[in-house]
């Protein structure tokens, strides 16, 4: 959730939250601003293709802006951001009336001109120089692991990820599904309506990636799509998912009552708007104990949840402790309505798992389909 998309007060309200609950937070693309250096909570710096924070004059990356800020103790992972749920294969949109002199300082932009992202990176365009410039990012921030965040969209675009990795023998440390039911009020309604897989099915296509190419030891998997509740959670364990990320949920904690004004600098609660006498009224002591209270309540529901299962952590449930109804007088446990893959069977036989296509028409050398 970028500054500049939310207001002052809100982002330190965010970033106290997870410093008092001992939980991170993503700065979104917007660039890690003042606003969440205040309180010290811990920040997984998320790039978009504006490469905000770390731009150069003619809006490319700036290897030199980024490793000077990346090496910030304050600031433990990158994350690419690829796409997300809320716009697809969409660039982002901050009008000029919200780019304030603040925003535009943090971000590298003119102050007072609409702030766009472009729909694709500058800086690579094929998943072998995406997983090398991934390595380019370790490097120069002193060895913080990076990631990357996608909204599912064409399947063979993440089997050409793993083809890439297996290839290169470069390694993502992590991996964000982002589901297409995420978004926020500022997103084109046609894209958030009809584009990307929901984080189910996203989440499950890319953990059967992993799985099946022998790489999910090695890189950790992550939910993100509406994610509220201690049930939510369980359920993304179950598919496959290490952690959980949510804006939504705790866009509710700030007072958002979702009257989609975020673009207009209208915000009626103080959030999505940069007016000061509006954002008045997000006191931030006060929202930030919200936020903590939230995510320690929404954890401990999971815990509970666990151990109802008779399981000891949330890391132990499995595809078949979920079950899903399937008709008024009928339901069955996930793994009989999802296939979910074997470790290695993308390797050793690709032919046999039902998205064998997919995995054929992906190249290592490009996120075209080789058709």
């Amino acid at each position: 959730m970028s500054f500049g998309s939310l207001g002052a007060n809100a982002i330190e309200a965010l970033n106290l939250g997870a410093k008092l609950g001992n939980f991170y937070h993503d700065t979104g693309e917007g660039g890690f601003s003042p606003y969440h250096r205040i309180h010290g909570g811990d920040i997984v710096w998320e790039l978009g293709s504006g490469y905000f924070g770390c731009r150069d004059a003619a809006y490319h990356f700036d290897p030199h802006r980024f490793r000077d800020r990346a090496q910030d103790d304050q600031i433990r992972m990158i994350e690419i951001k690829l796409s997300q749920g809320a716009k697809p294969g969409h660039g982002g949109v901050l009008p000029g009336a919200k780019v304030s002199a603040e925003i535009a300082a943090t971000r590298g932009v003119p102050e007072g001109r609409d702030c766009i992202s472009p729909a694709a990176h500058s800086a690579f365009s094929t998943p072998v120089e995406l997983l090398a410039w991934a390595a380019k990012l370790r490097e120069l921030s002193g060895g913080k692991p990076v990631g990357i965040k996608l909204c599912v969209g064409q399947p063979h675009e993440i089997y050409a990820v793993m083809k890439a990795m297996i290839e290169t023998g470069v390694r993502l440390d992590y991996i964000v599904v982002d589901g297409a039911e995420g978004g926020t009020g500022a997103a084109p309604v046609e894209f958030s309506n009809s584009l990307g897989m929901p984080l189910r099915e996203g989440l499950i296509f890319v953990r059967n990636a992993l799985v099946g190419c022998g790489l999910k030891e090695e890189v950790r998997l992550a939910a993100s799509g509406k994610v509220h509740s201690g049930a939510g959670l369980a359920v993304n364990c179950a598919l496959g998912a290490d952690w959980s990320n949510a804006a939504r949920a705790f866009m509710f904690t700030l007072g958002c009552v979702q009257s989609l004004k975020c673009h207009t600098d209208k915000c009626p609660t103080g959030v999505a708007t940069q007016d000061p006498g509006r954002q008045r009224g997000l006191v931030v002591a006060d929202k930030a104990e919200r936020v903590r209270r939230f995510q320690a309540a929404t954890v401990h529901a999971l815990w509970d949840i666990s151990c109802a299962m008779g399981l000891e952590t949330p890391w132990q449930i499995r595809p078949h402790h979920l079950h899903e109804r399937l008709n008024s007088a009928r339901s069955d446990s996930i793994d009989r309505i999802y296939k979910f893959y074997e470790r290695g069977v993308l390797l050793d036989d690709p032919g046999s798992v039902a998205s064998a296509r997919y995995w054929a028409m992906a190249r290592a050398d490009s996120f075209r389909a080789a058709l």
